[in-house]
């Protein structure tokens, strides 16, 4: 079902915003499920923001100083229905007629349609392209992330990106507990993005949230796929939020090494400092750390 409604802003404080409000991608373990982000609707219910574009427009020809512009914190810039409706590449072109920087994140292949445009913004400004990589096993993938690409495609498109001159975040989160939050798991994807050679990787820990509305779904999902690991999730985790692997501490350790052997930025602070400074403030840091 989709559902049309016109908003009042596009942009918030943080310079972020979301085109579409919902998703389809299926992701059994999805935080934005959470009742605390308001979403009164069936959450697979797509809302078009028919004036997303428009909003933009008038945003960014208002704004004295350019900037990183990101999407893609709660609703996938690239859900398959964007294919069709193309708002995420209209928006793209809004932040290249002003001169604004990019920064996206997603899980989906679709991103390779816009590598022209994408390419433009950051020869002129800069964009940063973010892929979600959680489980290297594809089998696996589709079950814990059934409606959008697989692992193996989005490191392919890792691989565009950086063929393209265009610097890529992992995000490699959630790692389920009990599920994927193994060494084997763990391996496989830094492999990919070592062989990709992105610019920055990100995690929260290892483990994942739940909480009042993705945890009722996600709760579901262990019955479906993984009977009686439901009973080992409460009895270990309670009604807590942020829930971390029985691995957590092991296989943070690797993946600092990795980094750190691969010059790969990491740690919150450095990744969300990299993907939102515009590049002028670059400069401007380097002269004074001079």
């Amino acid at each position: 079902m989709i559902q049309y409604a016109e908003y009042k802003t596009i942009l918030s404080k943080k310079n972020n915003m979301n085109i579409y409000r919902g998703c389809t991608h299926g992701c059994i373990y999805c935080d934005a499920r959470s009742e605390c982000y308001g979403m009164t609707y069936t959450f697979e219910n797509i809302e078009v923001k028919t004036n997303a574009v428009e909003l933009l427009d008038q945003a960014l020809s208002k704004k004295r100083e350019k900037c990183m512009i990101t999407t893609g914190a709660m609703t996938d810039p690239y859900i398959p229905l964007e294919k069709e409706l193309k708002n995420t590449r209209k928006c793209l072109e809004v932040m290249e007629k002003y001169g604004f920087g990019v920064c996206l994140l997603t899980k989906s292949d679709l991103v390779l349609r816009d590598i022209d445009i994408l390419k433009r913004i950051n020869q002129k400004s800069k964009c940063v392209v973010q892929m979600t990589l959680t489980t290297y096993d594809e089998e696996l993938c589709k079950i814990l992330e059934p409606n959008v690409c697989g692992t193996k495609r989005r490191f392919e498109v890792l691989i565009e990106m950086h063929k393209a001159g265009i610097p890529t975040v992992v995000w490699l989160t959630p790692i389920l507990p009990f599920i994927n939050d193994n060494y084997e798991n763990i391996s496989g994807i830094l492999d990919y993005c070592k062989q990709a050679k992105i610019t920055g990787l990100l995690t929260f820990g290892i483990g994942m949230t739940l909480r009042y509305g993705n945890r009722e779904y996600y709760y579901q999902k262990l019955d479906d796929y993984f009977p009686n690991l439901k009973k080992e999730y409460i009895r270990k985790y309670g009604s807590s939020y942020g829930i971390k692997s029985p691995n957590n501490q092991k296989l943070t350790r690797v993946i600092k090494k990795f980094c750190k052997d691969n010059n790969i930025i990491y740690g919150e602070k450095e990744v969300f400092r990299f993907c939102t400074l515009f590049p002028e403030k670059n400069q401007q840091i380097a002269l004074f750390d001079v």
